[in-house]
Formats: structure tokens, C-alpha cells, sequence
């Protein structure tokens, strides 16, 4: 155990860390896509991936933003409180390394937007009270408990406390994997599905998505190119467990989609009762390059094989796991 925390202080001096578990690209297969359904005016789109805060965006420009990028409904997850301690890498992690705001702040700009706007819960796993805090926005309505993106494994006995809050509650837990930084061990996450399979667990970030690929085995390459060869980590966790979701937002999961198209349309397909469109991007556009986003709308509905495929992702997947009865 002493080995593996020197281990973690290293990677954190020796790395520039890396910013926020997306990546910006520079383009997606070319802007003008002929999409295989056209979307109707009244289309719904629930974005389960957004911060207050982020990267010091205003509410007013989020509230644009989403509206721009064409998301009806949006889920606001929030950071941690402020802390320096191993967990939050001695306060580089706090906001989700993103100045993104904590649970007060989410909940009331859902508040003022009762119709679109829904709230999750969350806490530092091993702040003291961190359940009692979580549990307080869980009774105000918090739909999820995450971001969950802080320096522990993934088994811990801290975030286990939280699983078996979230299985009180009735409520999914949100999970950024990114190797050597947060929520380690994805390849035990298992055994917490097994443990806990009451509870809807969804992953996220770059380790999660780069282990689609079965061939994926230098855990240092957050965003792997090229062909994807099935039967990866995250697409056996997929197959064999009921209680595991994917959250597409960020680059990390916009990479997954566009690398190899072929591959992603399969993937969809396969896991089409599975998969949560979010967005997770810190831009003020809402559209175009900048907006990885507005890119993920694009992609799912050009590599979905069908339009029901593409509404569950966007819309009937998360209106039932999260509840919100749309």
C-alpha cells in the first residue's frame, strides 16, 4: 500500500495533470454530414453531463449554450466541496479540476428551471459527512450522485459507503475512470456491480472509453486511435452487467465514436439500451468546432444504424434510469 501511494505522488509530480478529461477536436469527418434520419423540430435530447461553473462559464452562458446545442433537458452534476487532501491531489482536483461548483449551486439553477434543468449529489468520498451532504441533495431531488472524480479506487470502503447510499436512495452513480488520476481500478469494478446490483453504476472519461477496444493494453494512452477491435473491458462490462451504463460526453467518449465508425455504429447497436448522451464540454458556442457536444449529436445520429437506436441514446434511456418522466 505504501509502494502504490508513492507511486500516486510520483505520477502527480511527474505529470502536467491532465486538465479535465476531455479533449477538444479539431474536427469530426468533415462538418457537413447527410445524416441517415432527419431530426424532427420537437426532438428531445437530455444532456446527463453538465457543470456549473465550468471553466468560470456563466449560468446565462451555459443556459445558451445548451439551448444552442439543441439539449432539452440537462442534468447538472456537481464537484466536491473544496479540500486538501490525497483524494482531491491536495486541492489540484477541486471543482473536478474545472472550477465546476458544488451541490448548492446545481441545485438552485434547477430550481429556477424546473422544466429542463435536474440536479445530482455530490461529495469528496472521504470528507467527513460526505454522506450526510450527499444525502441532503438526495432528499431535495437529486437525480444521481456524481460526478464521482476524486483520487480513490474504485472498491474503497469510502466510496462503497456512497454505493450503498445511492442503492437507499434509488438513484444511478456517475464515475470519471482516468488511469493513475481518478477512480482507480476499473478492472475491479466488477466486483462492485456484483456487490451492489440494486445499483445502476454509469461510467465515463478516458479510461472507460478507450477500453472498448479489446486490444487496448498500455493504460497510459487515454485517447487510443485507430480500429476497434470488440471485446474490450467496458464492452464486456456492458454485455455481462445489467447495472453498468455509458456516458458518451467529453472527447473521451466523442473519440470512441468517431475512431472507428464502423466499430462505433456496431457498438451502438449492441448497446443501444445502454448508452446516455451528455455533453461535458466547457465552451460558450453550442455549435461547431469548438462544441465536442454539439459534435457527439452529430455523430450518434449519423453512425445510430436506426432512429429508434439514436432516440433511446438521446432521450428514452436516460428519461427511465434517471426518473424523470418526461
Amino acid at each position: 500500500m505504501a509502494k502504490e501511494k508513492s507511486n500516486r505522488r510520483d505520477f502527480i509530480k511527474k505529470s502536467s495533470l491532465l486538465s479535465a478529461g476531455f479533449l477538444t477536436l479539431a474536427s469530426v469527418k468533415g462538418a457537413a454530414w447527410q445524416h441517415p434520419f432527419k431530426s424532427a423540430p420537437d426532438e428531445k435530447i437530455i444532456d446527463i453531463h453538465q457543470h456549473t461553473n465550468y471553466g468560470d462559464r456563466t449560468d446565462d452562458a451555459l443556459l445558451a449554450h445548451q439551448k444552442t446545442m439543441g439539449a432539452t433537458h440537462t442534468i447538472l452534476l456537481p464537484a466536491g466541496h473544496s479540500m486538501s487532501m490525497g483524494s482531491t491531489h491536495y486541492g489540484v482536483s477541486n471543482g473536478l479540476q474545472v472550477k465546476a461548483t458544488p451541490n448548492e449551486a446545481c441545485y438552485q439553477l434547477a430550481q429556477k428551471h424546473r422544466d429542463t434543468y435536474f440536479f445530482g449529489a455530490n461529495e469528496v468520498p472521504d470528507a467527513p459527512d460526505a454522506v450526510k451532504e450527499i444525502e441532503k441533495y438526495l432528499k431535495l431531488g437529486a437525480c444521481v450522485i456524481g460526478e464521482l472524480k476524486f483520487n480513490v479506487d474504485c472498491d474503497s470502503k469510502e466510496m462503497q459507503a456512497i454505493y450503498k447510499l445511492a442503492q437507499d436512495y434509488d438513484v444511478p452513480v456517475l464515475m470519471h475512470f482516468q488511469y493513475k488520476m481518478y477512480t482507480w481500478g476499473l478492472e475491479r469494478l466488477h466486483r462492485m456491480l456484483r456487490k451492489y446490483k440494486k445499483v445502476n453504476f454509469i461510467g465515463h472519461a478516458q479510461t472507460w472509453w478507450a477500453n472498448i477496444d479489446k486490444n487496448h493494453t498500455d493504460q497510459n494512452v487515454l485517447y487510443p486511435k485507430g480500429k476497434v477491435v470488440p471485446g474490450g473491458m467496458t464492452d464486456m462490462l456492458l454485455t455481462k452487467y445489467d447495472n453498468v451504463y455509458g456516458d458518451l460526453s467529453a472527447g473521451s467518449g466523442l473519440a470512441a465514436l468517431t475512431r472507428d465508425e464502423a466499430s462505433a455504429s456496431s457498438f451502438l447497436k449492441r448497446h443501444q439500451d445502454k448508452l446516455l448522451y451528455g455533453s461535458d464540454c466547457l465552451d460558450v458556442e453550442g455549435t461547431g468546432k469548438a462544441c465536442t457536444g454539439w459534435q457527439a449529436i452529430q455523430a450518434i445520429k449519423k453512425l445510430s444504424p436506426d432512429e429508434n437506436i439514436a432516440r433511446k441514446i438521446f432521450f428514452s434511456n436516460a428519461n427511465q434510469l434517471f426518473k424523470l418522466k418526461l
